[in-house]
């Protein structure tokens, strides 16, 4: 088990006339990831609308802010345990047993055009075999052609603009990965969380976009930009692309400030809690919804 410790501060000046705000940045009530402790505050005394997909667990923060300077503060505690497998045992699922709600990353979605590349990712990987594996080996192929580049990519960055340039930042490794998963009729996932274990030399401790792929009936984590270490990820937003996790979406005229973020692990051999290291192991912080969601 790991123990993970939170932070996130982020900070706005609103324009007039005030503008509206979708946060998401608690971390998510996953099966295998539970919040011990956690504390939210918001600087102006605005409404909060509070809500859970009930699909992902993800968790989303409304409010309408007035003109002014505006701040949040999310602090958390929180344990995960890895549900852990041997990557050989672990097999793809077929669509004819996929549950309803897997289906949604199965389709091509803004940012990752899978019908585009079926070509390509049946030359690639379509002779492998079917299971973790393959999808290991869709990640170890993202990870070595592209390059991570600060400030090379933007919003309007898809996989195929990613696949042509061959550079990006963890976003762009996410989506690619996605996108040849997708076609190759593998569900995946675009999800986010933070940097933890991150080199300090790409910055400051960050939001974190990596991968999860349904196989085996299960949720498994991948980390194509290979910056972090995947079993310390918090999972928090989930969606088909970076259009439905983003950790802030924001109508209004607003000047965002750089996000200050923590993350920390408590290690405790009497507790068991563990200090995140690489794993060769498939780990997985989600069952899915035939695995008890």
């Amino acid at each position: 088990m790991v123990r993970i410790h939170l932070a996130i501060d982020l900070q706005y000046e609103i324009n007039p006339p005030g503008a509206d705000f979708i946060f998401n940045v608690q971390a998510a009530h996953a099966p295998q990831q539970t919040v011990g402790w956690e504390q939210l505050q918001v600087s102006q005394p605005v409404p909060l609308l509070m809500h859970t997909d009930a699909a992902t667990r993800s968790r989303t923060l409304r409010l309408t802010a007035v003109p002014g300077p505006l701040s949040l503060r999310y602090r958390a505690t929180l344990d995960i345990d890895h549900h852990v497998a041997q990557p050989d045992s672990v097999f793809e699922t077929p669509v004819a047993q996929l549950p309803p709600e897997a289906l949604t990353y199965i389709y091509p979605s803004r940012y990752c055009q899978s019908d585009c590349v079926t070509a390509m990712a049946n030359e690639l990987f379509g002779q492998l075999p079917q299971g973790y594996r393959r999808v290991q080996a869709i990640q170890q192929w993202v990870q070595s052609q592209v390059s991570f580049e600060s400030n090379t990519s933007n919003s309007m960055t898809s996989a195929l603009d990613t696949l042509n340039d061959r550079k990006g930042v963890c976003r762009d490794f996410a989506h690619l990965m996605i996108t040849f998963c997708r076609a190759l009729n593998i569900p995946a996932r675009f999800t986010t969380g933070i940097d933890f274990g991150a080199d300090p030399a790409l910055g400051p401790t960050d939001f974190h976009a990596y991968v999860e792929a349904y196989i085996g009936h299960r949720w498994y984590l991948f980390d194509p930009s290979g910056t972090a270490i995947p079993m310390g990820f918090v999972r928090i937003g989930t969606g088909r692309d970076a259009a439905d996790a983003s950790f802030a979406t924001i109508f209004g005229n607003v000047v965002t400030h750089a996000p200050r973020i923590d993350i920390s692990a408590q290690t405790s051999p009497q507790h068991g809690w563990l200090m995140p290291v690489h794993r060769q192991e498939a780990l997985s912080t989600d069952g899915g919804w035939q695995a008890g969601g």
